[in-house]
């Protein structure tokens, strides 16, 4: 039985069918059977998705949507919601993961039998991995008017408050759903059911789960999975983990290494603490404990005493409990001010954790220097409750573009004789692009110094990057942890070299520049060519058109469109899904789609074969019909990206389709060809000319003023 409540979009429509927005707008005007909407707006109606499905069919256009886009057409377009759908998925997947004969026997009976039998199969399932509190069924809000001069009611308990969660009442994070409230998600089950055969069930909810991050990409703060491995690495094995603001789970996720472990995870955000604690029973075989609960003021797990802590908590919140929680044990290093909200997710960490555990805690750069904390930052010091700081680069997790520091921690088991504290700043490896970090220097880097730390005998400096600092240093008025602000400059020796070295490169660059200067421009006619466009060309076969993608089965280097723009080579990330990426190969021309420059970039070997990030559309020509450098050249006329560009009141976007290119043969193609290549290479002279010379300049600028150089 197909679901005639679940609704569909035209961008969903044109998905389905593999078709772009227009032609779904032809199909509404061409044909009068076509679906009519059912809900929406008049300017972006929605539609039932088994009409839908039905006149595709009927249509011959179906036959190739792959099952996974026909299944988030049905979970997006849940008739409560995706989050409801993406949790019902979940919990099946779960049952099918864990045990399933069961599911296999539930799903041959009807709609209303598997509705029926299925809250009694998940209850099985849920006791064991989840605790016996997530067998009972989600309570139900309960609004009982007294009579008007009754006193106020008393706050919401577990009972009633699942609607409204009350920050007071900490509860399971996932219940098992009743057969009334699973039934409009069966045809949704069954689907899911269906692509867990082809992918599995845990590929399957991250599918799923990532398709609706990134539809909804300004509700949920993301931690980078290479971040959230540092950071376990950093907290070492651990049997009992706990993450009090776990939100999508990336955290607990890296520290699940192996089946005897026990994961506790809380969110304020009832649908991520669920989401969160079905991703984490997928992702392996611990015992995992989710609760819905404010943290700080409603901790679900108040015995605990975990061997490591992990956390993203939120950042600069006023709201966060100063008020009701001033004579709180857990403030055992001081009670935060108001503005430092991060301080008291420090000291709910170190409460939370076993003598001797350890706690890893992603922080905003202001909490290792403002004067409100100050004192409590001095007692984290002396007592050795504080063991390093870690300034990262920027574009390491958002917000993006600050240098977020982690805080590493230690309950202490007595206080140390003579405490020192780790100051490491790896903010040399950012990234040129927007991919973020050169994570692999990072990992080596702040894992070498924090493994030397730990072991017996003197640290051994590394300027410009580590040092352990006697604490009795950092005790001023200030105590600033900034590790920027207390870490000796590199070498003056090696400064002097790298600076010579970068003066001679940049020579070499500018006489291999001034070789390449085009020679003089000679005047010429108007061409009055005949004329065609990039859609024209790839209705016709002369080339293939492809859109940059949301994901792939491995992580490969992704060129952004920042790269295409400044010419660099691959620097972002995808996140890992069950779809296809989009590779590059040799001869592929890339465009960005915003931004309104006038560029296209030709891939050559060394960056072939990475993936093709968002806004990027690729145009693979064939070779026997278009040429490469040809066709590269054409696309950057500025008229010609004009003509073609749409304007929004923030932003310029290219229709790459409506870009138009002269009818050649192929030798005089060529021949253009070969001169706008010499062009491109004169244009990445230059660039790499500026990069150095920047370089340089910096340089003797840092020089001069710390005193490595000399000013004669």
């Amino acid at each position: 039985m197909q679901d005639n409540a679940t609704e569909v979009t035209a961008a969903g429509i044109a998905r389905m069918a593999g078709v772009g927005r227009a032609a779904v707008s032809n199909w509404r005007r061409r044909h009068a059977d076509f679906p009519r909407p059912v809900g929406g707006t008049e300017t972006s109606p929605s539609f039932a998705l088994a009409e839908v499905e039905s006149w595709l069919r009927k249509q011959g256009k179906l036959a190739e949507v792959p099952l996974r886009e026909r299944v988030w057409q049905q979970l997006s377009g849940h008739p409560d919601g995706p989050v409801t759908a993406l949790t019902h998925a979940g919990c099946v997947l779960l049952l099918i993961h864990d045990r399933p004969p069961v599911w296999l026997e539930l799903g041959a009976g009807s709609d209303e039998r598997l509705a029926e039998m299925l809250p009694g199969a998940l209850r099985e399932v849920f006791t064991p991995r989840f605790g016996p509190e997530s067998a009972q069924p989600v309570p139900q809000t309960v609004n009982t008017p007294g009579p008007a001069s009754a006193p106020a009611a008393d706050p919401p308990t577990a009972v009633n408050a699942v609607h409204s969660p009350s920050p007071t009442s900490p509860r399971p994070a996932v219940h098992t759903p009743t057969g009334t409230e699973l039934l409009p998600s069966v045809p949704l089950l069954r689907g899911v059911a269906e692509l867990a055969a082809e992918l599995g069930a845990r590929q399957t909810f991250e599918f799923l789960l990532g398709r609706h991050l990134d539809a909804n990409p300004r509700q949920y703060t993301l931690t980078p999975a290479d971040l959230a491995g540092l950071m376990a690495d950093l907290a070492g094995p651990a049997r009992t983990v706990l993450d009090p603001a776990c939100g999508t789970g990336a955290l607990l996720r890296a520290a699940a290494t192996r089946p005897d472990q026990k994961l506790h995870a809380q969110d304020s955000a009832p649908e991520l603490a669920a989401l969160t604690t079905l991703r984490l029973a997928l992702h392996t075989w611990s015992t995992v404990r989710g609760a819905t609960g404010d943290t700080l003021r409603a901790d679900a797990h108040p015995q605990l005493r975990a061997d490591a802590v992990l956390c993203h908590p939120p950042f600069n919140e006023r709201n966060w409990g100063h008020d009701e929680l001033a004579y709180d044990p857990r403030w055992e290093y001081g009670f935060p001010a108001r503005t430092e909200s991060e301080l008291a997710w420090v000291q709910h960490a170190l409460a939370r954790l076993k003598d001797g555990g350890a706690g890893v805690l992603l922080m905003p750069p202001a909490a290792a220097s403002r004067r409100s904390g100050r004192r409590i930052r001095a007692d984290l010091l002396r007592r050795g409750a504080l063991r390093a700081v870690i300034a990262l680069p920027v574009g390491a997790a958002p917000p993006y573009n600050i240098p977020l520091h982690l805080w590493v921690l230690r309950r202490p088991e007595k206080a140390p004789a003579q405490p020192e504290v780790l100051l490491v700043d790896v903010g040399q490896f950012a990234g040129e692009g927007r991919g973020g970090p050169d994570w692999r220097a990072v990992r080596e880097a702040v894992l070498d110094a924090w493994q030397a730390f730990g072991r017996p005998g003197r640290f051994t400096e590394r300027p410009g990057l580590a040092r352990a600092l006697p604490v009795i240093e950092l005790l001023d008025d200030d105590v600033d942890l900034a590790p920027a602000r207390h870490l000796p400059p590199p070498a003056a020796a090696d400064g002097a070299e790298q600076l010579t070295s970068v003066r001679e490169l940049l020579g070499e660059t500018l006489r291999l520049t001034a070789g390449l200067t085009p020679p003089r421009a000679d005047t010429a006619h108007p061409a009055r060519w005949p004329l065609t466009t990039i859609g024209e060309l790839a209705r016709g076969g002369a080339l293939m058109l492809r859109t940059g993608g949301n994901g792939g089965h491995a992580r490969v280097p992704v060129l952004t469109d920042h790269d295409v723009l400044s010419g660099t080579g691959p620097s972002g990330t995808l996140p890992e899904s069950d779809e296809e990426a989009v590779l590059t190969a040799p001869g592929d021309v890339v465009v960005p789609v915003l931004g309104g420059g006038s560029v296209a970039r030709v891939i050559d070997t060394t960056t072939a074969g990475a993936a093709l990030g968002r806004n990027l559309v690729l145009l693979r020509p064939d070779p026997a019909a278009v040429d490469a450098w040809f066709l590269a050249g054409f696309l950057r006329g500025t008229a010609n990206n004009r003509q073609a560009s749409s304007y929004a009141s923030t932003a310029t976007r290219l229709d790459v389709r409506r870009l138009q290119l002269p009818r050649l043969p192929l030798d005089e193609q060529r021949r253009y060809g070969q001169r706008f290549r010499t062009l491109d290479e004169f244009e990445r002279a230059l660039r790499h000319a500026g990069r150095l010379g920047e370089q340089l300049v910096r340089g003797m600028y840092d020089g001069l003023t710390d005193g490595t150089v000399a000013p004669d």
